[in-house]
């Protein structure tokens, strides 16, 4: 396990390659540290880890071992190795989003002593952080920075990952990015968010052309299909952020 405090700048790129070496694409992956109620949740997350190994994806995410998080990571990492994976915790979150039965030294701090630290055959390398804040810029950054196809996907998840979902996409709108942004809508779960963008476009609150900064997947492969052909939209702010 990694930690690391410092915060790391978010800026605009395209895609780039590092000394003639195509970028690994990258995904970040919101989703909730709760496995809801339904099968369909945790199976969305094991296609979804599924369809990234068949494709070589890197997976960047919260870090959680327990609900969907869990899930995904364990998932891409019993098929493409603890390489494929990095999540990024804040410290304070660690007791409540990973599972204690996965320690470094087999045993559980059970809420007292020593964190618990995922073993990294099981999920991935993890690195801890100060804030969320710091857990999020990492992500994108990693996104940012990463191959052809990289963007941001959401499975099911609460307040936590509404509160990701829309940063990023307001980032999105304000040129900070230009990475696909996806939901995958399982059972529906995000036809209230969907439903509310389009009155807030017929409100006015919503450039038309801005509704197409979040896309729809209702499958996994559909999902990583979209983030491949994901296009820019058109009333994007064309805004310098270099200097932030």
């Amino acid at each position: 396990m990694e930690s690391r405090g410092a915060s790391l700048p978010v800026s605009r790129t395209d895609t780039p390659t590092t000394e003639g070496t195509p970028k690994r694409t990258k995904i970040a992956v919101y989703c909730g540290a709760s496995a809801g109620f339904s099968p369909a949740h945790v199976e969305a997350a094991r296609a979804l880890a599924r369809a990234i190994a068949s494709r070589n994806i890197g997976l960047v995410y919260g870090g959680g071992t327990v609900g969907l998080m869990g899930e995904v990571a364990k998932t891409l990492v019993s098929l493409s190795g603890p390489d494929s994976v990095h999540g990024i915790i804040p410290e304070a979150l660690v007791r409540y989003e990973r599972d204690p039965q996965y320690t470094s030294n087999g045993t559980s701090s059970q809420g007292q002593g020593p964190l618990a630290v995922p073993e990294e055959k099981i999920f991935g390398r993890t690195t801890v952080v100060p804030d969320m804040h710091t857990r999020k810029r990492m992500m994108a950054q990693e996104v940012i920075e990463g191959g052809p196809g990289s963007g941001f996907i959401a499975l099911s998840g609460g307040y936590g990952t509404l509160e990701e979902l829309f940063e990023t996409m307001t980032w999105n709108q304000l040129g900070i990015h230009n990475r696909g942004i996806c939901v995958l809508n399982i059972n529906g779960f995000y036809d209230g968010i969907l439903s509310w963008i389009n009155k807030s476009v017929e409100e006015g609150f919503i450039h038309g052309e801005n509704k197409k900064i979040l896309v729809e997947a209702k499958t996994a492969e559909e999902a990583i299909v979209a983030l491949r052909d994901y296009r820019v939209s058109a009333a994007q702010f064309k805004l310098s952020w270099n200097s932030q």
